[in-house]
Parts: C-alpha cells; sequence; structure tokens
C-alpha cells in the first residue's frame, strides 16, 4: 500500500460516523514496589506496596480509545457498566476523547464494572484480580442497548459488534433480537469481534483469530496449535460462504487474511525489532477494519491498512496502545515483511534443485539476469567474527543490569538474557551502532542503571569491539603465523564462488555492517578484497550516510538496473529485505560458522522469512548453483 492511497484512507476516516457495542472494561496497572510495605499490626502479614498505578481503556473501550487516535467525525458507544469507582473512572475517560455516551447504561444493581487489575512485580506480571465476571444484565438494559444498536445502524457508517467478557450477555433472547436487527440491515457494515459467541451472530462482517476460526468450523484446537496456511483459507471461505459476509483472520505475527467476494488476500507480517506486547492488537485491528469499512475501502486495503496500525501498537509496552494516522504512516513507509513463516517454520515443506542441498524457495524465479552481485562478509563469506553473538549478549546483559548484575533474581537475570539474544538474532546484519543504539534503550527501559552512568551508544559499541578485536585479532596472528590459513576462517567455496562470478563478467560488491577500516582490513588479509570491483562497504558511524539499504539503492540506480539483475548473498535478514524491496534476487547462507559449511537451521529459518528465494549451506555445490543462478531459460 502507497503513502498516498494512506493517506486518502485517513482522509476519508475523518467523515466516518462510528458506534461500538460491547463489553467495557477498564485495566487497571500497580505497579509494586519489591521493597514492599508495612507489616500488618493486625495480621502479621507483610503488605505490598503499590509504587505507582494508572488506568486505561480496555475491552470495547480500548477499540473506542483505538478509533478516537484515528480521528473520525463521530463515536457511539452502547454498553453497561456498574454504579461504582471504576465505572465513573471509565466513563471519564471516554468523555475526554469526546465519545457520546448516550446509551452507555448504568446498572445499579448485579453489575461491577469489568475490570482487569494487573500488579507488576519486577517488570513480571502478577496473577490478575478481575472484576465483574458475575454480573447480571436486565431486561431493561437489554432493551437500552438493543434500541442504542438499532440507532447505530440507521445513523452510523458503521458499527462493531465486541464482546471479550465470558458470560456477558446473560439473556441469550438479546442475539437473536440483535440478529433480527443485523439482518434488516444487512446493507449496512456491522463488525463482529467476539470471542464467545462467534455461532450465534448472523449478517455480519466478523474478524476472529485462526484459532477461533478452526472451532467455528468444528475443529478442535488448543492454544499453542498453528494452523496451517491451506487449512485456514478453507475455514475462512466457509465460514464466508455461511455468514455471506467478509471474513477477516488475524494470524498473531502472520498478518491478516481476508475472504471476500473477490476471493482470498493476505496482508503479511512485519519483522519488529523491538520489544513486543500484543495486549491489544486485536483491538487495534477491529477499530481500524472498521473505520476502513465505513469509509468504504475495500476489504483487502482495509485489512492491509488494519495490518501496519497493529504493527504500531505491538511496540507500545505496559499499555493497550492505539495507533494514530502518522504513526501507521510511518510503520507503513518502509515496512519488513515476514515471508513465508509456514516454510520457514517447517523444514519438511522444504523443496530441493534434484540431488543437491539447493532449497528453492518460491516455484517461479526470475533468474538468468544478473550483472552485478552484492555479498555480505562476516558469515557470508568470511568466519573470522565467527561467535560475535556470544560476545555482544554479555555485554548487553552486563550493560543493562549495571552495578546488579551479580545480584539480580535467577528469573530477572533469564529474562533479560532471552530479550537480548532474541534481540540479536532479529538484528543480524544492521550496522553495530544501531545495535548499540537499540541497547541504550533497553538499559533505559528496566531502569537498574541510574541516568548518569548510562553511556551513549559510541560508548557500548567501544566496549563491544574491544572485546571481539582481542578474538579477531588472535585469529588474524594464526594466519600470519601460518598456523591456520584462509580456508579456516572462510565459508567452503566462498572465494572460489567470488572468482567464478567475476570471471562471468558480474560486478562484485561487499557491504558489512563491521566498521570500514576493520572489513577492508580482513578481507585483504583473507585474500579476496580485490575481488570486489564495485566496491567494499563498511560501517562508517553515521548510518544516515551508509548503510545496506543505502547501498543496495546505489548500486541499482547508478547502474540502472532492473531487479533481477542484481544478486544479493547473505546470512543475514537485513540485506535479504532490502534485496527483496528492489524486486532482486535474494540468495541466503545459511551456514554453520563453526564448521564453515553445512546448514545452519536457525539461519535458515530467519533467512526464509527474510524474502530468500534461493537458501544455500555453503558455496560447495557452485557448480550447480551457478545453474540455478544463470539457466538458459531466465526463469527456474
Amino acid at each position: 500500500m502507497k503513502e498516498q492511497r494512506i493517506k486518502e484512507i485517513l482522509g476519508r476516516i475523518k467523515k466516518v460516523n462510528i458506534a461500538v457495542y460491547g463489553d467495557f472494561c477498564l485495566d487497571a496497572y500497580w505497579i509494586l514496589d519489591a521493597a514492599g510495605s508495612e507489616r500488618s499490626v493486625e495480621t502479621g502479614r507483610q503488605g505490598r506496596a503499590i509504587g505507582k498505578h494508572y488506568y486505561s481503556l480496555g475491552g470495547a473501550s480500548n477499540v473506542v480509545a483505538n478509533l478516537a487516535a484515528l480521528e473520525p467525525k463521530s463515536i457511539q458507544v452502547i454498553g453497561v457498566i456498574g454504579d461504582d469507582i471504576f465505572g465513573r473512572e471509565l466513563t471519564r475517560q471516554l468523555h475526554q476523547l469526546k465519545v457520546d455516551t448516550t446509551y452507555l447504561v448504568v446498572q445499579k444493581e448485579n453489575f461491577d464494572t469489568v475490570t482487569f487489575g494487573k500488579p507488576y512485580l519486577e517488570g513480571n506480571e502478577q496473577p490478575r484480580i478481575d472484576f465483574g465476571f458475575f454480573n447480571r444484565r436486565t431486561e431493561a438494559t437489554d432493551k437500552a442497548l438493543l434500541d442504542g444498536i438499532r440507532h447505530a445502524l440507521q445513523a452510523a457508517d458503521a458499527l462493531i459488534v465486541n464482546q471479550q467478557v465470558p458470560g456477558s450477555i446473560t439473556n441469550e433472547s438479546f442475539i437473536d433480537q440483535a440478529n433480527s436487527l443485523f439482518e434488516k440491515f444487512s446493507n449496512r457494515v456491522a463488525l463482529l469481534d467476539t470471542r464467545h459467541y462467534g455461532q450465534k451472530f448472523k449478517f455480519i462482517y466478523r474478524k476472529t483469530n485462526d484459532l477461533e476460526a478452526a472451532r467455528l468450523n468444528g475443529v478442535s484446537v488448543n492454544l499453542d496449535d498453528v494452523i496451517d496456511l491451506p487449512d485456514l483459507v478453507r475455514y475462512g471461505q466457509n465460514l464466508y460462504r455461511r455468514f455471506n459476509k467478509p471474513v477477516f483472520l488475524t494470524r498473531g505475527p502472520r498478518g491478516i487474511l481476508t475472504v471476500d467476494s473477490e476471493g482470498v488476500h493476505q496482508a503479511p507480517g512485519i519483522q519488529l525489532l523491538k520489544k513486543l506486547d500484543p495486549v491489544g492488537a486485536g483491538d487495534t485491528v477491529t477499530s481500524a477494519l472498521a473505520l476502513c469499512l465505513g469509509a468504504g475501502v475495500p476489504p483487502a486495503e482495509a485489512a492491509e491498512f488494519a495490518n501496519f496500525a497493529a504493527a504500531v501498537t505491538v511496540q507500545k509496552l505496559f499499555q493497550t496502545g492505539t495507533a494514530s494516522g502518522a504513526e501507521i504512516l510511518e510503520a507503513a513507509r518502509d515496512p519488513d515483511y515476514i515471508y513465508q513463516p509456514e516454510l520457514a517454520c517447517d523444514r519438511r515443506k522444504a523443496r530441493y534443485l534434484e540431488d543437491t542441498e539447493i532449497e528453492l524457495c518460491y516455484e517461479s524465479i526470475p533468474l538468468g539476469q544478473i550483472k552485478h552481485a552484492l555479498f555480505d562478509n562476516d558469515g557470508t563469506i568470511s568466519t573470522l567474527r565467527q561467535g560475535w553473538e556470544q560476545i555482544m549478549a554479555p555485554v548487553m546483559i552486563k550493560a543493562i543490569l549495571g552495578d546488579k548484575y551479580q545480584t539480580v533474581s535467577e528469573t530477572l537475570y533469564n529474562r533479560v538474557k532471552n530479550h537480548v539474544l532474541e534481540y540479536i538474532d532479529k538484528s543480524t546484519g544492521i550496522q553495530t551502532i544501531l545495535q548499540m543504539e537499540a541497547l541504550v534503550e533497553m538499559v533505559k527501559e528496566l531502569g537498574l542503571v541510574p541516568a548518569d552512568k548510562i553511556l551513549d551508544k559510541f560508548g557500548y559499541k567501544e566496549i563491544y569491539n574491544e572485546a571481539l578485536m582481542q578474538l579477531v585479532n588472535q585469529r588474524i596472528e594464526k594466519l600470519k603465523r601460518g598456523e591456520l590459513d584462509v580456508s579456516d576462517y572462510t565459508v567452503k567455496g566462498g572465494v572460489q564462488f567470488l572468482k567464478t562470478l567475476r570471471k562471468r563478467g558480474v560486478k562484485l560488491y561487499l557491504a558489512s555492517g563491521t566498521d570500514h577500516q576493520d572489513v577492508v582490513a580482513e578481507s585483504k588479509v583473507l585474500g579476496y578484497a580485490e575481488l570486489f570491483d564495485g566496491r567494499i562497504y563498511g560501517a562508517i558511524g553515521d548510518v544516515t550516510k551508509c548503510s545496506k539499504k543505502m547501498v543496495i539503492e546505489r548500486i541499482m540506480t547508478e547502474n540502472r538496473l532492473e531487479g533481477p539483475e542484481l544478486a544479493v548473498f547473505g546470512d543475514g535478514p537485513v540485506e535479504l529485505r532490502e534485496c527483496r524491496k528492489r524486486e532482486g534476487i535474494a540468495v541466503g547462507v545459511a551456514s554453520d560458522e563453526i564448521r564453515r559449511h553445512g546448514l545452519n537451521i536457525e539461519k535458515r529459518t530467519r533467512l526464509v522469512k527474510a524474502g530468500a528465494h534461493i537458501i544455500v549451506p555453503d558455496f560447495s555445490g557452485q557448480e550447480q548453483l551457478l545453474k540455478v543462478l544463470f539457466p538458459e531459460s531466465g526463469a527456474l
């Protein structure tokens, strides 16, 4: 979706009148102080102290907050709250958003405002404390709610029906009467998002997740089950045929699948490097979908827009976040899509060139046109820096924990370690300075290091580089002394493959996230610097002046290349994603850097997700690889 189209949609949204029926809830965040409170004189028990507390809109209320962030013409709510402190806080926050609460019923008896109390201790959520799970709606309340739904179907451009709390609809006849209204106003946009009544609502658009879609098809699934894409497509098509309205199936990090009268459409997942919190992302998708549909946007485009909106909110921690128009535009400006997650996560689906280890990730690849080739260095050709991850991880962990490195609990230590390892895995291939920039944010986020002791990105990079270069220099000295040779620190067949490509007239470039002077020196030591007649690119400390993205753009622009005329070889996702954005040929090198040959399964997974057309474990089968890259027919 182009930037101009997103701007057009945002403009149309501003003219939309929208209503929300649902379970209006409040999220209460109680941040506990580990030091605790005083010991109770009456019970002798240690009290728990709340260092900070705040409240945000949850359930259907969070859908409203997401709607408000996109600034439609008007928002009306249809729901019920209790006559209590939480209900008054919820109403206050809705009024702050300029929401019409005419149909927000206050039921004084047998109803508590649904509130989710979320205590946090040292960053970990403790068992939740829930209010309002034993409510009973009266017939008078239901009548008022149905009047609100009727009014919305008559006056609004779109209505959201959002049900999240188990047992929140206590009178079954309510759904029958609501269905009668949906049938009567079947030409209106009404979008259903329900956790417990999906089979009962009719004549309505629906947004559901993959597991709920399976259950609606009579398939028993568990929370940790993975639904294969062909099965999910079939479930979506069945739901579309059954209810005769568009269906939106959310897939978490794998994006959104849409089924409508035009067929099946996929909005792919988006790769995000930051720490993520998926809480509330479903509400973001629901609100964005409904606004788009109310503005007359086709379902497939609505899903793509909603996918960008969700990419914004999942990056907002400790809150049920919202996505503004400006944030959606930013998320959509240069997204990193997740390609073929099913293939990436299930090696059994891999397809190989006969009698080789060359994996062909796509049925059709526009080959035979390559004139220029860009290679990543570390892990693709050179293994001098093998083990850099094991050096960066402890540097990051120690920086984040600071003086408390030796004393924090095992739980907190492992949480930090796992977060660091996940980030390193996702960020492989970007410049070191960007990784250190992310480290600064991690240090600030946990808050264990005093502000005056937090280094900047250059300070942390110096610590990391010093530790890494000690290892690299030891290896280089062994090469100089003749104890080891070039083959001990290069991926099998890599140097010969470079020579062969050059003989074929392919212009070669080397690009690395390593500092420029270091990548030049190391490529000279390993004897292949002179092969890169295009240029050797390395980090220069300013990512605005040199990055793999900029290098690829420069190569294509200066040489007036069409996409398939450039091939990019790399063991990291960054260079492959940037290649795919420009329709080049992406070759993933899933190298085992310790053995210097053979497949690294974890690398394969992330390279397929990054969009690799082809995966090789090394360059030992270069004769077959060359036949793949330069077939007589021009395509494979």
